[in-house]
């Protein structure tokens, strides 16, 4: 069993594969190597004397660079190692696409087809309020609903709170409002019931007016101040859209047809040779069927975005990359924030250091 790894041959650390003591050797390739400190599983180890302001490479490729003059056999982490990362960058198309050869065999996935073509993986629904003030409200109309319906013949019911809607103003209020009506039309939701207050800054009547082409028979309005017991009157929407529900059945289709979203769930030393790459792999696979595939955390691409720019398909997928990641950038700035290594504690305890 491999007890430490080597990703690339360009690169001057090691990954341990378990926990280390100092004065443990390792041997690597038949040169000896002998721990200056402990070391834990997930965390770099030195393969090579690295001078201070020289960088640590890992992937072969920069992750930063000393802060110290580093030995060989010493721990790599954030207490030698600094960020290359700078404010804004100036960046030039430089393409560098590579054949792929990928199992393109179609595999077929049951999902619930809805109105608009788009593809759901479950069939729930969802109350979504449009303000903060209703989500106490909101979670006794699925009680209500509950108490009546018993046991669930869909996959199942949820109130989709949050604190937002009343006193927010302009960019602030209109993300609010887009990622609320994105929620509602989502596929995942076989019936929506938006549920609103009445004096919030989001109202009812603006959030139809902007949300787009939607389903009417599957998306239901209720605003609390315009009815004499919201509650009953909630619960009642719930049990038409539960009807409707009830008969929708799963379909086969191409899994190109779900939009798949890659989102961190904790990440440590490991995730870059483990799961990143499996997803990495599984992106092409889709990609190359004709699906889609979403990177969901932009301050992650932060030091590694010259990698997405190379794929690029041109240059205006190429310019649109380096807006997406230099508007980010001024978003930290504009906020007075620093744009650092990014990494929670729980992140740099498993290893990670930019």
């Amino acid at each position: 069993m491999k007890e430490f790894i080597k990703i690339n041959e360009c690169d001057n650390v090691i990954i341990a594969l378990r926990d280390y003591k100092k004065d443990e050797v390792i041997d690597l390739e038949g040169e000896k190597i002998t721990l200056l400190e402990d070391i834990n599983r997930g965390h770099k180890i030195a393969i090579k004397n690295i001078n201070k302001g020289e960088n640590v490479v890992k992937y072969g490729l920069p992750i930063g660079y000393a802060l110290e003059d580093i030995k060989v056999g010493s721990w790599v982490h954030t207490h030698n190692t600094k960020t290359n990362l700078k404010d804004l960058n100036t960046y030039s198309y430089t393409p560098k696409f590579t054949d792929r050869k990928l199992n393109l065999k179609d595999i077929k996935v049951n999902v619930y087809k809805r109105k608009n073509g788009d593809v759901g993986v479950r069939n729930e629904l969802w109350i979504v309020p449009t303000v903060g003030c209703v989500n106490g409200i909101a979670q006794r109309i699925k009680d209500a609903f509950l108490a009546e319906v018993g046991e669930l013949e869909i996959d199942n019911i949820n109130v989709l709170t949050h604190n937002y809607g009343c006193s927010q103003l302009g960019e602030d209020h209109i993300n609010t409002r887009i990622i609320l009506q994105n929620t509602v039309k989502h596929p995942n939701a076989g019936g929506v019931l938006v549920l609103g207050l009445g004096c919030e800054n989001n109202q009812v009547a603006d959030f139809k007016k902007t949300l787009g082409e939607y389903d009417g028979e599957r998306v239901k309005f209720l605003i609390s101040q315009e009815v004499d017991d919201e509650i009953e009157a909630g619960k009642e929407i719930l049990l038409d859209l539960y009807n409707k529900m009830k008969n929708d059945k799963r379909e086969k289709v191409s899994i190109s047809e779900i939009n798949f979203g890659l989102e961190c769930g904790g990440s440590d030393g490991l995730s870059g040779i483990t799961a990143n790459p499996m997803l990495g792999y599984f992106s092409d696979y889709i990609i190359a069927l004709g699906g889609t595939t979403v990177l969901t955390e932009v301050p992650e691409m932060f030091g590694a975005e010259t990698l997405l720019m190379e794929r690029c398909k041109d240059e205006e997928t190429f310019e649109k990359c380096v807006h997406m990641i230099n508007n980010f950038k001024e978003y930290f700035i504009k906020n007075g924030q620093e744009i650092y290594e990014n990494p929670s504690p729980g992140n740099k305890k498993g290893g990670i250091t930019t």
